[in-house]
């Protein structure tokens, strides 16, 4: 996910410090995380033991996201925030539905742009780029050659950013990203979004969670906020709802409940 440091390259990594990507991979049953990381996801899994659940349930919400507007004619995505590839990444589940489809992952984590190079390949009709670069600066993304030669912005693009704004501090403007991001999409395109949320956390687990986000790079917000952010869209049915509730008639049954997973989502359309 999004949400490190911006420097390049190799002088980027550092195991030593949690980073977002390492500890979804972690809190996901993966194994490319470090100690840091798993320090890290304990420390939260401690004032939140349901955040492993909100991490698969946020992972299926992507799937079911991406499969709903694959069959809704939708050939292009954009996803920010990739994370370390895992079954049932995104080029994956929509090529799965029409192989001609087009993907750009955009992450700012090497160790992310390995995996992705070693193991993100697109079938042979479709395309699939990665770029190495930062939800922060928006304008790096859009004005990347690869982007521009992999996907055509003048034709309907999926934007997913999935478990990824909550990385976005105020201070970073959060609005003005998600706008400059829209703005560059036609008419027709959509908006994949979902964000961790303490609205439904006791005063004490919310105090536990705070004490673990020293550098407030972690920032929950309400679903209401979420709403705000996303402005001007056309939210699809139905509507910004717990992402264990999007579409999920065929999820395992039965459902969590919205306390436990903690994380809004909505699938909307740019008019």
């Amino acid at each position: 996910m999004s949400g490190g440091n911006t420097e390049s390259g190799a002088g980027r990594f550092d195991s030593t410090i949690a980073h977002p990507a390492r500890r979804y991979n972690y809190w996901l049953g993966g194994k490319d995380h470090f100690a840091a990381d798993r320090a890290s996801g304990d420390a939260i899994e401690a004032a939140m033991p349901t955040i492993r659940l909100m991490a698969v349930e946020n992972r299926m919400f992507l799937g079911r996201a991406v499969e709903f507007l694959a069959r809704q004619g939708v050939r292009q995505f954009l996803d920010i925030g990739t994370g370390i590839p895992a079954p049932g990444n995104t080029h994956d589940v929509a090529q799965a539905i029409q192989p001609t489809t087009r993907t750009v992952y955009v992450d700012n984590d090497p160790i992310v742009l390995t995996h992705a190079r070693a193991l993100i390949t697109s079938g042979p009709q479709g395309a699939i780029a990665y770029l190495d670069a930062d939800l922060r600066n928006p304008e790096d993304i859009l004005g990347h050659p690869d982007l521009h030669a992999t996907l055509d912005l003048s034709q309907p693009v999926a934007l997913l950013l999935v478990a990824v704004l909550h990385f976005i501090r105020d201070d970073e403007d959060p609005q003005a990203i998600i706008d400059k991001l829209v703005g560059a999409l036609p008419s027709g395109s959509y908006v994949v979004a979902s964000h961790a949320t303490w609205e439904y956390q006791t005063p004490e687990a919310v105090a536990e969670l705070t004490a673990n986000n020293r550098d407030g790079r972690f920032v929950p917000r309400t679903g209401e906020r979420l709403g705000e952010l996303l402005h001007g869209l056309e939210f699809l049915e139905p509507g910004l709802v717990s992402v264990s509730r999007w579409r999920a008639e065929g999820a395992p049954k039965p459902r969590p409940s919205i306390e436990d997973v903690s994380c809004n989502g909505v699938v909307a359309r740019v008019p």
